[in-house]
């Protein structure tokens, strides 16, 4: 690959760069293509700053001699969390529109329902989710979600539930007024998602190729903008991982950009981006 060369406050090489993509997919499966150089140095500066070294050569050596450190650190550094509340809105009238009674009429006798939403950044996606299913399912009933993601401090985010008014333009004022919180003196200008929604929510840091430590199976899986990163066989291996953490003949949303064409027999499209398990 060819880099324009320019003026950097630490010295970043094809060879650097080379060798943080090949860490980066070894460890997360990320496919990092070549013209994210100038991004990774961006992102990484900082950490190259905040440690006190003179070059990116240094930020390589000390990730190579000790990658289980810094490894965290390097990979939120690179992993971009673009999401919004409910975000291809045609996913959440699915769910409210055709997963919702079937489940109710599939799950009737344990009336629980698990929902895993796998890549779930800043929160936004599980807590889409979590509204929807409590204004559409009855409240005695059991809702389990559980959210993952590899960036730690996407995770802590989610996690605390506090948002700008910005991030929640796009939700209608109704429901901004039963599910939010507006912040006062302080906090003027942020919102906090209410207690209800964070109950039903678990948020877990996972590492989608290492193992998967969950032993049930889900009803509805949510992994959207997340195959994109990965090549053929990757993204291969993981729908057939879905396909075993999903009960018989539930669902896989994914992205507006992907699909499961010639990668996986084990799902059907049934709507836009929604696959459905076959047996």
């Amino acid at each position: 690959m060819a880099v324009q060369e320019k003026e950097r406050e630490f010295k970043f090489t094809v060879d650097d760069f080379n060798f943080l993509r090949k860490l980066s997919n070894e460890h997360s499966g990320i496919q990092v293509p070549d013209e994210r150089f100038d991004m990774f140095y961006s992102r990484l500066s900082k950490r190259v700053r905040k440690l006190g070294l003179s070059n990116f050569q240094e930020y390589c050596q000390y990730l190579g001699q000790d990658p289980d450190h810094e490894f965290t650190e390097f990979i939120n550094a690179i992993t971009t969390n673009l999401t919004a509340f409910f975000r291809e809105n045609h996913h959440f009238e699915y769910l409210r529109d055709v997963v919702i009674p079937e489940l109710m009429q599939r799950n009737k006798s344990s009336r629980q329902i698990k929902i895993w939403s796998a890549g779930c950044s800043t929160g936004e996606e599980p807590y889409s989710i979590a509204i929807t299913m409590l204004e559409n399912v009855p409240a005695d009933w059991d809702i389990k979600i559980l959210a993952t993601d590899l960036d730690t401090n996407v995770l802590q985010t989610a996690s605390d539930g506090v948002y700008s008014e910005e991030r929640v333009s796009g939700v209608s004022e109704q429901r901004l007024k039963r599910w939010f919180m507006r912040g006062k003196s302080s906090q003027m200008g942020q919102v906090k998602v209410r207690s209800e929604l964070q109950q039903l929510i678990q948020f877990k840091q996972l590492n989608l190729m290492k193992e998967w430590p969950m032993k049930c199976q889900f009803d509805v899986i949510f992994c959207r903008n997340v195959l994109i990163y990965f090549d053929r066989e990757t993204k291969a291996m993981l729908a057939r991982k879905y396909a075993d953490m999903l009960a018989s003949h539930s669902w896989l949303f994914i992205g507006h950009s992907e699909s499961l064409n010639q990668l996986s027999s084990d799902f059907s499209l049934v709507a836009c981006t929604t696959y459905r398990k076959n047996k």
